[in-house]
Formats: C-alpha cells, sequence, structure tokens
C-alpha cells in the first residue's frame, strides 16, 4: 500500500473514502504529527495506483484485509484507527474483525445501510440512477461533470464547484474507482456488532452533513458500550478538511484520553461551541 507517515508517538492510521486517498488527510497530518504518529496509506486501486493492488478484487472486505495485514506489519502494537464515509465502512468492518489490532475507532459520518433505519433513509431509484448515470459520463469522459453529480448528492448540492483544487485534482486521479464502488454495496451496521464492540469509540457528525450520516452516527451512540458523538457546528460532509481545526482538536482530545476512559460506559454526545 502507498502511505505517507509522519511524526512520533502513538500511532494515529487514517483510512479515506470515496475518490480520495492519503491526500485527504494532509490537514490531519500537518496537524496531528506534532504529537502522534500518523499514518494515512491509500486503498487498493485509489491513487496512486501501485501496479500490485490493481489486481486486486475492489471491496470493502478487500480493503478491510488489506488495511488489517497492514497494520499487523506496523512497528506499533495497536493504533488509533480513523476512518469517514466509506472509509469509516471499512474501519467499521476491521475493528469488528481484528478488534485486537486497534486501541480506539473514530467514524466521522459513518456510512452503510443501518439496522432499523427509516425507508426514507433509503437511497432512492432516482438517486442509485443519477449516481449510474455520474459513472457512465466518468467513463464516457465527460469526468468533471460526472463527479460533481456524484459529490453533491453524497455531500450537498454545490458541493463540487465549492470545493478546493486539490481536493478536485485528488477526485479526478481516482474518479475510476466510482463504478467498482457503486456495484460493492456498503456493509451494513447492525445493533449486535455495536453491543459486542470494547474499543473505545469517538463519533463525528457534521451539522449539516446529510442525515443518514447523522442518523448512523445517533444510533451508534445508542448501541456501543462505550461511546463519544461529537457534533461539528456548521459542518458538512467534508468537515476534516472545512473544519480541520476544530476536527484535529477533538480527536487529539479523544486519543490523549482513551487510556482512562477504557470500560467506561455511556454515550456522551457534543456540540462545538
Amino acid at each position: 500500500m502507498a502511505y505517507v507517515e509522519a511524526g512520533a508517538g502513538e500511532v494515529v492510521l487514517f483510512v479515506h473514502g470515496s475518490l480520495c486517498d492519503y491526500r485527504y488527510w494532509t490537514p490531519q497530518i500537518k496537524g496531528l504529527s506534532d504529537r502522534f504518529e500518523v499514518v494515512a496509506p491509500s486503498l487498493a486501486h485509489h491513487w496512486p495506483r501501485l501496479p500490485s493492488s490493481l489486481g486486486m478484487p475492489f471491496s470493502i472486505i478487500q480493503h478491510t484485509e488489506q488495511l488489517a495485514a497492514f497494520i499487523a506489519k506496523l512497528q506499533a502494537p495497536r493504533v488509533h484507527l480513523v476512518g469517514h464515509s466509506r472509509g469509516a465502512n471499512v474501519a467499521w468492518q476491521l475493528a469488528i474483525r481484528h478488534a485486537d489490532l486497534i486501541d480506539s475507532l473514530t467514524l466521522v459520518d459513518p456510512s452503510g445501510p443501518r439496522q432499523g433505519g427509516d425507508p426514507d433513509e433509503e437511497i432512492d431509484d432516482a438517486t442509485v440512477a443519477l449516481r449510474q448515470y455520474a459513472v457512465d459520463l466518468i467513463e464516457g469522459g465527460d469526468v468533471d461533470e460526472g463527479l460533481r453529480m456524484f459529490v453533491d448528492s453524497v455531500s450537498r448540492p454545490g458541493f463540487w464547484d465549492r470545493s478546493t483544487p486539490a481536493f478536485r485534482d485528488m477526485a479526478r486521479d481516482n474518479a475510476l474507482t466510482l463504478g467498482p464502488q457503486i456495484a460493492d454495496p456498503l456493509k451494513p451496521l447492525y445493533e449486535i456488532d455495536a453491543r459486542g464492540m470494547r474499543r473505545p469509540v469517538l463519533l463525528v457528525d457534521g451539522e449539516r452533513s446529510p442525515m443518514r450520516y447523522r442518523r448512523n452516527a445517533e444510533a451508534l451512540a445508542r448501541w456501543l458500550p462505550n461511546a463519544e458523538r461529537y457534533t461539528v457546528r456548521g459542518a458538512s460532509h467534508g468537515m476534516t478538511g472545512t473544519h480541520s481545526a476544530v476536527f484535529n482538536r477533538e480527536l487529539a482530545r479523544f486519543i490523549t484520553s482513551v487510556r482512562s476512559t477504557l470500560g467506561e460506559p455511556g454515550a456522551v454526545q457534543r456540540l462545538d461551541e
């Protein structure tokens, strides 16, 4: 796996989401490496598209097992695992399957169908068709229009046009991952898995994030035996970049406190002031 690392101390490993790679976490690499060893890999098929990764299946489970093998090779007994969006779905699967590899888990706008979710939260046929059309546009060469349609559908209308040049360049570099990603559904979030989680969990959502992410965070906060929920005021799905100072502060606080909070039950919701 291609990856970047910086700093020294407890290892914090970041898992990117759709259309992204390790560059997505640049604000965290710069903002947290003075306190921790930060590691950000690019999942298979994502930029820089290492030849060794291109023959692997593109799936949540493949990415989960690839990441577990990567962590096992690090010079650290366990890591603090952080995942965003689809990356949170990967991180959740890793925490379920390989809990011995992590000290804590942070899920940022966690994605995936939720057990007991309201029918009106499901992605409707029109959105499914729109996203498939976005894939068709990308594969037909109209990359920016396809990316605009998809990104706006998972964040907020107009997000693509307001995003930074660096984000748009990264999305273009990863545009061809969108087709196989849509063909591989996200793994469901089950209460039984959450009830069995014995690691501390931080749930982060944006005040303006699409409701499905916020309701996932809300449900997980109820189900998990040792969880906190933090809502970033004024933020939407890309909060790790747009509100990086607030996000970094809260993540650092959580990781620093993990040793003393292990085993304490209950979910605590906090709202950024």
